[in-house]
């Protein structure tokens, strides 16, 4: 179905190497190169793999079915929470760009045509690259955390400075109000903004529904495209969902429309 290359993208000063999985469909040729989605995974900033799309889902349902429509995939890794702090993931994520626009050609990948595509913290990630880049065709954000600050009045159960945007930022968003404010993809929203396409399952215990409403509207408000997609009974990372495919059909035909010459 496609090949995949293990490759270094960037080595930030003092830290390990980071490295992304570019997948490309076999049948790819020069004259032909194929759009490219640029995957961020999940886990809270604090943990995740480049290797997994999203937690119980398989790569055949994934990955492939992404490639299968015609789209490279580099799936890149970015520093945790336990290694670097906000914003330090968006210069991980400006590094895997720069790797593409300067050698995607060489694997068949046509850098002209990035789509970025994420899920839960991965989410937030694309939508601020794509909300302070001018190279983006479009973005799909899968239930991202969208304003910090309301995320903070979010009960998970741990103490303020242990949740997962806590450790992100350097401390609540309480206590660091314009980390947070930058952190939040619903308050960087301009009138330049990329289209974007979210789904959010309506019973996501851990990141609330709400926070997709809040980004669509402030999109919406703004001028940008947006497609808004409530999956009814869906929890996070899909749980709840018998068949998982209509929500990667939805977007991956969104990332057609926006990736068209």
């Amino acid at each position: 179905m496609s090949t995949i290359l293990e490759i270094d993208f960037a080595q930030p000063t003092g830290f390990r190497p980071l490295s992304l999985d570019l997948r490309t469909p076999d049948a790819v040729a020069a004259e032909a190169a194929a759009p490219v989605v640029v995957f961020l995974h999940g886990g809270g900033w604090l943990r995740g793999s480049r290797k997994v799309f999203t937690p119980g889902i398989s790569d055949a349902e994934s990955f492939d079915r992404i490639v299968a429509a015609g789209f490279a995939i580099a799936s890149c890794e970015y520093r945790l929470s336990g290694e670097a702090r906000f914003p330090a993931q968006l210069d991980d994520v400006d590094a895997a760009f720069a790797w593409l626009h300067t050698h995607g050609a060489d694997h068949g990948v046509d850098a002209s045509r990035i789509v970025l595509w994420g899920v839960s913290a991965g989410a937030t990630l694309a939508a601020l690259t794509g909300l302070r880049r001018d190279d983006v065709r479009g973005v799909v954000d899968w239930f991202g955390p969208a304003d910090l600050i309301a995320m903070a009045q979010h009960d998970t159960g741990e103490p303020p400075a242990e949740t997962r945007e806590a450790r992100w930022l350097g401390g609540p968003a309480t206590d660091t109000p314009d980390a947070a404010r930058r952190a939040s993809p619903a308050l960087q929203v301009h009138a330049g903004s990329p289209p974007f396409h979210i789904s959010h399952g309506t019973d996501d215990e851990h990141v609330p529904f709400a926070q997709s409403e809040v980004l669509a509207a402030a999109l919406s408000r703004a001028g940008a495209g947006v497609e808004f997609h409530p999956v009814p009974g869906g929890a996070h990372f899909w749980r709840g969902l018998e068949d998982t495919g209509p929500v990667f059909d939805r977007a991956i035909d969104f990332a057609r429309r926006v990736t068209a010459r």
